[in-house]
């Protein structure tokens, strides 16, 4: 039994730690809806959650899973780009959960871009609530995402250390650029 996880399992972790039921959360990125059944999983009937994607095809298999499951009447699925979230939420999340990069077995020239996913994330960090948590999973490599990557960790060392805790977990001896987690705690108001 691996106790050291990978990112996305990691991510998991931490955010079901501190998750509870009728709390409101976010998943930034539904793409093929893990994390948004995942999180309809902890909220329980009076929580909800708010689920984005630019890709049609994402929030369809995100809704197939979430009925498979019984969960679909707790997620509010939304056709729009993650920088967009405070036109649709304005009250305190308590978690918010990106996967970076492009569609699982999708086309790879869509995908996160920098500029938006730090829109995304400074959003994020308004809305959430003290003693919530931002997890990224940063995927790059190959054919995509070196520049949102770049981009994304020279943005998180700007966060100011009086109202966020920000740690950055990556594995250094595995090939193939393995994900990145970056979890963001906010500390205080």
């Amino acid at each position: 039994m691996c106790i050291l996880k990978n990112s996305l399992n990691q991510s998991h972790q931490i955010v079901s730690s501190i998750v509870e039921k009728g709390d409101l959360v976010i998943d930034a990125t539904a793409g093929n809806g893990n994390d948004t059944v995942f999180l309809a999983g902890l909220i329980g009937k009076e929580g909800s959650v708010y689920s984005f994607d630019i890709q049609q095809s994402a929030l369809n298999a995100t809704q197939q899973k979430l009925m498979e499951k019984q969960l679909d009447d707790k997620v509010r699925l939304i056709h729009d780009g993650h920088q967009n979230i405070k036109n649709y939420i304005s009250e305190p999340v308590k978690a918010v959960m990106f996967n970076l990069g492009y569609l699982p077995g999708g086309d790879h020239s869509i995908g996160t871009k920098g500029n938006t996913t730090i829109e995304a994330i400074k959003a994020s960090m308004e809305l959430l609530a003290v003693h919530g948590i931002i997890s990224i999973v940063v995927y790059y490599g190959g054919d995509s995402g070196f520049d949102e990557k770049n981009e994304v960790m020279d943005f998180i060392k700007t966060i100011d250390c009086k109202k966020f805790t920000v740690m950055r977990m990556d594995f250094v001896n595995q090939i193939n650029c393995p994900p990145i987690l970056i979890c963001i705690e906010k500390t205080k108001e």
